[in-house]
């Protein structure tokens, strides 16, 4: 019978044939398993069997030598000998949580790895494939005959439960979540995600949860308001369910941006302490630099970069760098104005917005933010203060290239506020609002901390 290759996860469905390779062959009988030499390396070879199922170069046939196919660059014994090979654990930096009591309940926000977490059950969306893929690899090949079986009997499940196999979890959540262009139909998805997570949750007595970065990893839907969202709802259905449970949000230590919106969400609670707020506010490096480069191809890259480029186009050529800015001393005084207008007009008015200028007013803007003292070089046409558009390619027209032919552009996050349509008489925001417009994509902030350089972004 001719080998099949297993379909790309998650739209897992594999043959019988298959499947019952996988249950009914002894594992002393699996030439695979022949070169192992003791227990351990039977273990070891278990554990990893998922990986081969896996990915695309792993086939499965009948349980005779010569129908189990060699990967095509990987012989058997090249992928044994580094399958025992010892190698040493790599090091990830510790990071504390950051923890927020409500009522009986707790939230954390923790960077770290969410196969090493010790919560009741694990949550993780079936759009995150890679995710999905190391949560199985991790757990064991019993997990994974488990998970196809469910996933076969209940296609039409939202959430499919799984048992934790070698994961030191009791159990792990499959939930079906797709992200959306549209906001509303985004921010509804995210509120029925947490609901079913929530209903399932109890059913089976658990009081503990570890949920991964769910429409965070790679997705080109909005990171803010998914991550506001699960937070918000979470926070409801702890207060108004009275429930006594520890919820955690698994960041993976290279999201920064990610891990950054989930402590400020946090923040929408005034429990918190006057040092937990400064140790909310983003890090600044280890070398105490004002600005640190973003690595390309990572997902808080590409989330700027993208939103970029769809104004953009035909405007440039090539992305030199992006830096994200890590004021510190401007972040506090920028949290202090977000926690002002959240209260005084209970909403958030926060939107990311652009700001072009030249290279050397960019370096002035990092140290010392927004300086509306030099509000009018470029016009007043809707008020005296500093301008700010939604719309990329507007901004690239008050750029200027240096000596290396680059330009340079922020990407803010401004606290619009209450606001009305702006003309050049006016010196300041009218009484009673916060920011002018010209109605469409421009807004003109009046204060110096009412926007928060996040990211500098320098092309040709």
């Amino acid at each position: 019978m001719a080998g099949r290759k297993l379909p790309s996860y998650p739209d897992i469905k594999p043959t019988t044939t298959i499947i019952e390779h996988a249950k009914s062959t002894p594992q002393q009988n699996n030439p695979i398993f022949q070169h192992c030499r003791n227990s351990n390396d039977l273990d070891r070879v278990s554990n990893t069997l998922t990986h081969r199922l896996l990915f695309p170069n792993t086939y499965i046939d009948h349980p005779d030598k010569d129908s189990v196919k060699k990967p095509a660059k990987t012989s058997s014994r090249r992928f044994l000998s580094k399958l025992f090979k010892s190698e040493k654990p790599k090091q990830t930096p510790v990071v504390q949580p950051i923890p927020l009591t409500i009522g009986n309940g707790l939230i954390e926000i923790e960077k770290g790895d969410i196969t090493k977490q010790t919560m009741d059950v694990i949550i993780v969306s079936l759009s995150s494939k890679k995710l999905c893929e190391v949560l199985l690899e991790a757990a064991g090949y019993q997990t994974y005959l488990s998970y196809i079986r469910e996933y076969e009997n209940n296609p039409n499940s939202l959430l499919i439960s799984a048992p934790s196999g070698l994961l030191s979890c009791k159990r792990i959540f499959f939930v079906k979540w797709e992200p959306d262009n549209d906001n509303e139909i985004l921010r509804q998805s995210i509120i029925d995600l947490i609901s079913t997570v929530v209903q399932n949750v109890r059913s089976y007595n658990y009081t503990s949860i570890a949920f991964s970065a769910i429409g965070c990893e790679g997705h080109a839907c909005s990171v803010d308001i998914v991550v506001k969202t699960m937070v918000r709802e979470m926070k409801q259905h702890i207060q108004t369910r009275k429930l006594s449970w520890t919820v955690k949000f698994i960041i993976p230590p290279d999201q920064q941006n990610v891990y950054d919106e989930f402590c400020r969400q946090l923040l929408l609670s005034d429990h918190l302490s006057g040092d937990y707020q400064i140790s909310l506010t983003r890090q600044q490096s280890e070398n105490e630099q004002l600005r640190t480069i973003v690595p390309k191809n990572t997902d808080e890259y590409n989330s700027i970069i993208d939103k970029f480029h769809q104004s953009m186009t035909n405007k440039y050529t090539q992305i030199i760098r992006l830096e994200r800015i890590q004021n510190q001393r401007w972040h506090m005084q920028y949290f202090a104005h977000w926690k002002d207008f959240k209260k005084r007009l209970n909403e958030d008015t926060e939107k990311r917005l652009y700001h072009g200028c030249p290279s050397s007013a960019a370096d002035s803007i990092i140290q010392d933010c927004f300086n509306r003292s030099f509000a009018g070089v470029n016009g007043t046409l809707y008020g005296l203060g500093v301008y700010f558009s939604s719309n990329a390619a507007y901004s690239h027209a008050y750029t200027k290239t240096n000596a290396k032919g680059e330009r340079c552009m922020f990407v803010a996050r401004v606290l619009v506020g209450k606001t009305i349509k702006g003309n050049s008489y006016m010196k300041t925001r009218p009484f009673g609002y916060d920011s002018t417009t010209d109605g469409d994509h421009i807004t003109v902030a009046y204060h110096d901390a009412q926007a928060y350089a996040e990211y500098l972004i320098t092309y040709k």
